[in-house]
């Protein structure tokens, strides 16, 4: 299929979108998912756009898996249509984080150890 985006500036440490699941709008059709979102990992119960700028692991079982978690993940107008009118709106400063795998590892469906190996850096003065 391919990433339309790959190896662009941009996008180059933001390979993997991860996403807080109690963040999807709750008037939506319950049979919109993870693959509408357009992001990677879908968490339960992880804030994970409380994050930006820390370092964190996912474990699923064979491993942990960390992630630099370097910037929001930005919804576009493309939710509205993929997701359900208002998902835009509704996703604003929660729709997930972009990051930058730090290891090679395997990320599965089902329980999953979330943790947080270095604090999120406190965001620059605004001048």
């Amino acid at each position: 299929m391919g990433d339309r985006y790959y190896a662009q500036p941009a996008h180059r440490d933001a390979s993997v979108t991860i996403m807080s699941a109690e963040n999807l709008p709750t008037d939506i059709d319950p049979a919109v998912d993870l693959r509408q979102t357009r992001r990677n990992v879908l968490l339960r119960g992880v804030d994970i756009d409380a994050y930006v700028g820390a370092t964190i692991s996912l474990d699923c079982g064979p491993g942990p898996v960390r992630f630099s978690v370097n910037r929001p993940a930005r919804p576009c107008a493309w939710m509205n249509v993929t997701v359900g009118p208002g998902a835009q709106r509704a996703l604003r400063d929660k729709g997930g984080v972009r990051c930058t795998p730090l290891d090679d590892g395997v990320l599965a469906v089902g329980p999953t150890r979330f943790a947080v190996l270095s604090e999120p850096t406190p965001p620059a003065p605004r001048r």
